[in-house]
């Protein structure tokens, strides 16, 4: 199901959003909605994948950034 093309575009526009912000390390994690994400409770299953790829880290005050 996270593989379907709509979930695709959206792991793509959320790791592209958090980009642009610089959200980079856990100082300057943003919650999705500062990085400009639409509706960001809308596919929570997404955010839990991209955590478990270690793409994004959530903070303890429930901020994310990108882990490169």
């Amino acid at each position: 199901m996270l593989n379907m093309p709509a979930f695709l575009l959206r792991k793509k526009m959320i790791i592209k959003k958090l980009a642009q912000c610089g959200a980079t390390s856990e100082n300057s994690a943003k919650t999705l909605a500062e990085a400009g994400i639409l509706n960001p409770n809308a596919f929570p299953k997404i955010i839990e994948d991209l955590e478990m790829q270690k793409i994004l880290v959530r903070t303890k005050d429930k901020k994310y950034y990108l882990n490169k």
